[in-house]
């Protein structure tokens, strides 16, 4: 169940399901090999996610986990970052929100940060 402090999170290849109210993506670059039609997504929050150099130097190494959450909350604080994540609050108020992501380990995405994020 989704309430505005806590959003389902979900991937983005996962079936859309009814329960899921507003699906948004969370990630900066489109999911490989999904088509727009069949993602039934409502809304790409781009500036939402960690910019393309944070990205580029995390390249999912778990052993640089803890540093990218520290930098990526330290981006949601930027001005682009702090209007996509009142957006996101915004969309959680008015009903069930679910943001979706590509990765494969949502546990060590920017997911959980984002979460955090959006509950402080």
């Amino acid at each position: 169940m989704s309430t505005p402090a806590n959003p389902r999170v979900r991937r983005a290849y996962d079936e859309p399901e009814p329960q899921d109210g507003t699906r948004v993506l969370v990630d900066r670059l489109w999911p490989r090999g999904l088509s727009k039609d069949s993602a039934r997504i409502d809304e790409w929050l781009k500036d939402v996610a960690p910019s393309t150099e944070l990205r580029r130097w995390y390249g999912h190494d778990v052993s640089r986990y803890e540093e990218f959450c520290r930098r990526y909350e330290a981006e949601l604080a930027d001005e682009a970052h702090a209007r996509a994540l009142d957006r996101l609050r915004e969309l959680a108020a008015s009903g069930p929100l679910t943001l979706l992501t590509a990765t494969k380990d949502v546990e060590h995405s920017q997911v959980p940060t984002l979460l955090k994020a959006l509950s402080g």
